[in-house]
């Protein structure tokens, strides 16, 4: 599955279109490489996400068959292993 697709499935992100926007600011990596959005994820992948406030580092888990599936929790997606907060600069 392409990892815009992952990242808005998994609702990491609410919409395929901020997923990709991040991967052309390579804000998102997978397993240490910046990502484009058609970059394919699998289970065992590492990513590595950074919004603007916090870095979110996770392992794939298991990939759903289609975007469509809804039947899938976010905790069955992905496990988080790492999440730090980044203070903002008027703090």
């Amino acid at each position: 599955m392409r990892v815009d697709l992952f990242l808005k499935t998994s609702r990491l992100v609410k919409r395929r279109t901020v997923a990709q926007e991040m991967c052309g600011a390579g804000r998102v990596l997978v397993n240490g490489q910046e990502a484009k959005p058609a970059k394919e994820v699998g289970p065992g992948d590492a990513l590595r996400i950074s919004y603007s406030t916090r870095i979110i580092e996770i392992e794939v888990l298991k990939v759903p068959a289609s975007s469509n599936n809804v039947k899938c929790l976010p905790e069955e997606l992905f496990r988080v292993t790492s999440d730090h907060r980044i203070p903002r600069e008027d703090e």
